[in-house]
């Protein structure tokens, strides 16, 4: 599905981000031409928008365990499909990546739910350094 305003592919939560039940569909909006930064937006909301970027360019060792539950909820069973994606806390003295709850997308479905790796050790609020 294609969000019709933006002209973007819709991305349907298959499990609602945690405290935004009502909000379902979101489209990725690219915020700089390196392709690091995104604003997850809300199609219902456009108000309603995270700010997401891809932890490889930040956190080059960050390769979390994504349970069988995930896999089920996003009906793919092939990791390679999977994009992650880090919300990002943009703070006047430092940014910080949630490391600990990740955004999972499956490139070809588009469905995508947030994933909380409790007992993980990763971090909500890691600094970012960008690693080149």
């Amino acid at each position: 599905m294609i969000d019709p305003s933006l002209g973007l592919p819709t991305i349907t939560m298959a499990v609602p981000m945690p405290g935004f039940p009502a909000h379902r569909e979101f489209v990725l909006v690219r915020l700089n031409e390196d392709g690091l930064l995104y604003a997850f937006t809300s199609v219902q909301d456009p108000e309603l928008r995270f700010l997401v970027a891809p932890p490889e360019p930040f956190f080059p060792d960050y390769a979390p365990e994504i349970e069988d539950e995930v896999f089920a909820a996003l009906n793919t069973t092939d990791p390679d499909r999977l994009l992650l994606m880090t919300v990002i806390t943009a703070g006047v003295d430092e940014t910080t990546a949630n490391l600990m709850a990740p955004i999972v997308l499956d490139r070809d479905t588009m469905r995508a739910m947030q994933v909380v790796l409790s007992g993980s050790g990763y971090p909500v609020r890691a600094i970012m350094h960008r690693a080149y």
